[in-house]
């Protein structure tokens, strides 16, 4: 008798989405250092929050803002609230990768933020062979019109730990195996489409390039402030059975002097 492969991680086929449509947006704003000089946070800011103002997601998640570069993002963009810890061992130490929502119209349900790692409770854990401690955000949203809910989750995989990403990977597959709601997981996975890592989380999710009716903007999400780098594209949305993807676009917005306001390009899904 042949054998028979079980997938025990896939969730409960979700009911359609029965709110109004919904755009998410994942954008890796690159962290503020000195080293970047007139590339640096302070000259970027402006331009990072207009891109997003512009775009208008209604969730979206970010990756790689510090303490001062979050309260930048508030500042700049009341419409959203922001919710998720930062990676290290005390509170605001290292890299935010926070979850935004935009609170006139979904109300927060709970949240979590749990670390990539053997100990996923344990702050500031660093896992397997990542170069820093990596967390996961999880925000569960309510539309205040219609009651319904779904849970939004960002992470940021490590770029060193190939193990790392893969066992991260799992860890947050686990979590989505759990919600009884549709799921969105947006973020910067540091590796490509056919990585094990992104392999791990699409045996129950779907990519948002391959599920959308619609899809626009360059081959790539990452570049040098002034150049596309072709064909590498490390920053994904993907989904759980229930929504549909009407549209997705890699943003190639560009401010001064034909910069873009990151390294990596904003991936916006609009979703029903």
């Amino acid at each position: 008798m042949p054998a028979v492969r079980l997938n025990l991680f896939y969730p409960p086929r979700a009911n359609p989405v029965v709110m109004d449509p919904v755009r998410a947006m994942t954008y890796n704003v690159r962290v503020d250092t000195p080293e970047d000089g007139e590339d640096g946070w302070p000259y970027r800011r402006d331009a990072v929050a207009g891109t997003i103002r512009y775009h208008d997601p209604d969730v979206l998640g970010l990756q790689e803002l510090l303490a001062g570069q979050l309260a930048d993002v508030r500042e700049r963009l009341g419409r959203y609230r922001f919710v998720g810890r930062s990676r290290g061992a005390g509170e605001g130490v290292g890299e935010y990768v926070p979850v935004g929502y935009a609170h006139e119209r979904f109300e927060l349900v709970d949240e979590e933020t749990f670390w990539l790692s053997e100990t996923p409770t344990v702050a500031g854990s660093v896992g397997w062979d990542a170069a820093h401690p990596r967390v996961c955000t999880r925000a569960r949203l309510r539309e205040r019109a219609s009651g319904e809910q779904f849970v939004v989750f960002c992470i940021h995989l490590d770029h060193e730990g190939r193990t790392a990403r893969e066992r991260g990977a799992e860890l947050v597959r686990a979590r989505v195996a759990a919600t009884d709601v549709p799921t969105v997981v947006l973020g910067d996975f540091n590796c490509e489409v056919g990585d094990p890592a992104h392999d791990v989380l699409t045996e129950s999710l779907r990519d948002s390039r391959a599920a959308a009716t619609h899809d626009h903007g360059p081959n790539t999400t990452r570049n040098d402030y002034r150049s596309l780098h072709a064909d590498w594209t490390i920053d994904h949305v993907l989904l759980s059975d229930g929504w549909s993807v009407d549209a997705r676009a890699v943003c190639s917005d560009q401010y001064a002097n034909g910069r873009y306001p990151s390294d990596h390009l904003p991936v916006v899904v609009d979703l029903s």
